[in-house]
């Protein structure tokens, strides 16, 4: 489904991370005459469109081509590894909730390749997955009005790094120095839709 979204954009609902994926990695490298930018979501694309541009209003023509010439495999993204100390605060309680040891807990979570499915909540907040079912624990009943900048952390089929100190309710299992987010870099977040994440274990 496609859809007007604003005055200079549309949303294209794919149903899945990987076909957002798909379609925006396909848009990017062959990008038709009007788009400005494709950015994934958990199962759709934004498309923002210039639409002052000529070929605004057959877009979404072309999308729906696009889409169903999509291929099934993702695009090798860039590969990163960051390490971990885990000691978080709410690491025993996942242990517990899961029926695991902390080391197993561990283990499940620097075994995993995830892959960074979009970003958004703040700058440099990347969503990584998915999770090993084993692994997958709901929020926190009440967020942390301030979890700190490095945090590893999941909720459900995903895990994340805090950027910075920020509002959250996603269970906290460990903390890394790795910066996500440098606005004197270009650019200026470390994790971009299509990279692949691997923690490990500092």
């Amino acid at each position: 489904m496609i859809r007007s979204f604003g005055e200079s954009a549309l949303l294209v609902e794919v149903g899945s991370a990987g076909s957002a994926q798909l379609l925006a990695a396909a848009l990017r490298s062959d990008p038709p005459a009007a788009l400005v930018e494709a950015v994934p979501g958990l199962g759709s694309v934004l498309v923002e469109l210039d639409p002052m541009h000529p070929a605004a209003s057959e877009l979404a023509a072309v999308l729906e081509e696009r889409i169903n010439g999509l291929g099934t495999e993702l695009p090798a993204g860039r590969r990163h590894e960051i390490p971990v100390v885990y000691e978080g605060p709410d690491l025993d309680e996942v242990a517990r909730l899961t029926g695991r040891s902390v080391d197993e807990v561990v283990a499940l979570h620097t075994s995993a390749e995830l892959r960074v499915l979009f970003c958004g909540f703040a700058p440099g907040f990347a969503y990584l997955g998915d999770l090993p079912d084993e692994l997958r624990v709901e929020r926190l009943a009440t967020p942390r009005t301030s979890t700190p900048a490095g945090s590893v952390a999941i909720a459900g089929s995903m895990s994340g790094v805090y950027p910075s100190d920020l509002p959250g309710g996603w269970r906290v299992i460990g903390h890394t120095d790795v910066a996500m987010f440098d606005p004197q870099t270009d650019p200026p977040t470390l994790l971009v839709p299509g990279d692949v994440v691997r923690f490990t274990r500092a």
